[in-house]
């Protein structure tokens, strides 16, 4: 999965637009990407996609504005299980996940599209 573009509330993947929140990993994307408490990830939010990938490295895009939090209890997961958090902008943080991916990282990333 490469990502093409991103700006407020829109990114292109592999040739298609996302205008929701997603996941993606090397080879899928987790539409519709919800949030119990929308500004706030919570380990519950994404701990089912974590157990399933196994990466070594999560993105969290925290939104145009940054305004989404990654909560301490997703934190401590990936500190006990040895997975790298990079977190930061949705609009900084895409050309982090797209230079990951190209060098076979095992990536996850999950992108807040708005605020």
């Amino acid at each position: 999965m490469k990502i093409e573009r991103y700006e407020f509330g829109k990114i292109i993947v592999d040739g298609k637009t996302y205008n929701k929140d997603l996941i993606l990993t090397a080879d899928k994307v987790y539409p519709n990407w919800w949030r119990k408490e929308g500004h706030k990830l919570q380990l519950e939010d994404i701990l089912e996609i974590l157990e399933l990938e196994q990466p070594e490295v999560l993105i969290v895009g925290t939104g145009y504005f940054g305004l989404m939090k990654v909560m301490d209890d997703v934190k401590s997961y990936l500190n006990n299980k040895g997975i790298k958090l990079i977190e930061g902008k949705t609009g900084d943080i895409w050309k982090v996940y797209n230079k990951l991916a190209e060098e076979k990282a095992k990536v996850v990333a999950a992108f807040h599209l708005t605020c």
